[in-house]
């Protein structure tokens, strides 16, 4: 076998493997957004409409809830940064370490009583999908959102007008639809979980986060840092 032939193999099997890990994610953010959204009212990953109904609040002069949405973008925002300091904490295993702690997070907030603690409980699962956007980054030089699908969707329409004007290389803006599926099976699936089972659907997300993040020890150590984009350190730094 040729080497060229066989990097091809190797980056075919590191893409199919990225898709798979991105398309379980997303449903797991799916139904924690989804669950979120109809326990507390407000979105746990959807920052867009946070901002716009945190707007909306201030306006109206409901100061309470646009600050309690101010709040929630910041922890967020922590949250990614979190997930981002505890993947580089760890020299391999990232994907799983990172999952683990957002299944901790999620366990710990599906046990606090929802009508003493509503507030605290938005904010750990908040914190949770922030966390969860550092488990994969990139595919193949490919940017991923997990929590969001605008800018997939995005991606995914200037792609396809790309196609229409010539560029017929489809693979870059066909890889956005995953974690777009993922996550609308995901809500939907949350949606009815929270439907029967309230909410106890958090212990079911929290279970199936440990499940996936146990499925990435599978996963060869490369990968778990090929999925991460790597820190630039300045020369001062490396000297």
């Amino acid at each position: 076998m040729s080497r060229t032939r066989r990097r091809h193999i190797i980056k075919r099997r590191r893409t199919i493997t990225g898709l798979a890990l991105v398309a379980a994610i997303s449903f797991v953010a799916g139904m924690t957004d989804a669950i979120g959204l109809l326990l507390s009212g407000d979105f746990v990953s959807f920052m867009t409409g946070n901002t716009t109904r945190a707007a909306l609040s201030f306006a109206d002069g409901n100061y309470s809830h646009a600050l309690i949405l101010f709040c929630a973008l910041w922890v967020f925002i922590a949250g990614n940064a979190f997930g981002i300091v505890l993947a580089h904490t760890v020299s391999a295993r990232r994907t799983f370490v990172v999952l683990s702690g957002v299944a901790i997070i999620l366990a710990t907030a599906s046990v606090l009583p929802e009508t003493s603690f509503p507030r605290l409980q938005f904010y750990l699962v908040v914190l949770s999908m922030g966390m969860i956007n550092a488990t994969v980054e990139h595919i193949e030089g490919l940017p991923i959102g997990l929590t969001y699908v605008t800018g997939a969707l995005s991606r995914f329409g200037r792609g396809i007008g790309r196609w229409l004007v010539g560029d017929r290389n489809p693979a870059g803006w066909l890889i956005q639809t995953v974690p777009w599926t993922g996550m609308a099976c995901g809500a939907v699936t949350g949606a009815l979980l929270t439907k029967y089972v309230g909410n106890h659907a958090l212990w079911i997300v929290a279970m199936l986060t440990v499940a996936i993040a146990l499925t990435t020890v599978l996963m060869p150590r490369p990968l778990h840092l090929h999925f991460h984009q790597q820190p630039m350190v300045s020369a001062r730094r490396r000297s």
